[in-house]
């Protein structure tokens, strides 16, 4: 991922915005490689990076430093938000990751297990590079052992043959882990599930004044 500016965000409702569009985002990754098998670099780079990423300088290092490494995330946040066509299979990812980021919140012994594994992949991830093959297994084990042991589980649609394709249930793990990763940051800088209904506008308008 290429050196960019990093433009500061100090409004709360933007920072919410940008973190559910890192959510959506991972959700559309998802999609993405379960139909087709292949993503968008840009935007897998950003998730995985922000992954391994557990005590970032600042809000903005978390996605690169300039919202439009978000740029999938945000478009599909606000065709969610303006009410227009998106795909229900990318919706129901993108709100079964909240729902799932709530049920780890409540689970501390989890999210120590979480921190704990992350800490040894940041390891690899020095070693091979962040989206280097060995790190995406390992997050997606990681994700395996941890999130996914949940009764509440989410079910990926797609090819079955690209389903079961070398490395491909390891990357959809992988991008469900980093929608959990932003589903977490939402809720840090003040996110709730109400405020999806109830400041649908406020969310808008911020993510319209993204250049």
């Amino acid at each position: 991922m290429t050196s960019v500016p990093i433009r500061p965000v100090s409004d709360t409702t933007t920072r919410q915005a940008l973190s559910l569009a890192g959510v959506f985002q991972a959700a559309a990754l998802v999609d993405e490689l379960a139909r087709n098998g292949q993503c968008d670099e840009r935007a897998w780079e950003t998730l995985i990076k922000a992954t391994l990423d557990t005590n970032p300088p600042s809000f903005e290092a978390i996605y690169g430093g300039h919202h439009n490494h978000l740029r999938l995330g945000i478009d599909t946040v606000s065709a969610v938000m303006d009410r227009r066509q998106v795909s229900p299979v990318v919706m129901r990812y993108g709100f079964s990751l909240v729902m799932l980021m709530s049920k780890l919140k409540k689970n501390p012994d989890m999210l120590d297990a979480l921190g704990t594994g992350l800490t040894r992949i940041q390891g690899q991830a020095e070693h091979f590079g962040p989206t280097h093959e060995n790190v995406v297994a390992s997050l997606g084990e990681l994700y395996q052992q941890t999130l996914s042991t949940f009764r509440y589980r989410i079910v990926v649609q797609g090819d079955p043959g690209l389903l079961q394709q070398r490395m491909m249930p390891e990357r959809i793990r992988c991008a469900l882990l980093a929608g959990v990763r932003f589903a977490l940051l939402w809720e840090q800088q003040g996110g709730r599930r109400w405020k999806l209904v109830f400041q649908r506008s406020a969310l808008k308008k911020s993510l319209l004044q993204l250049d």
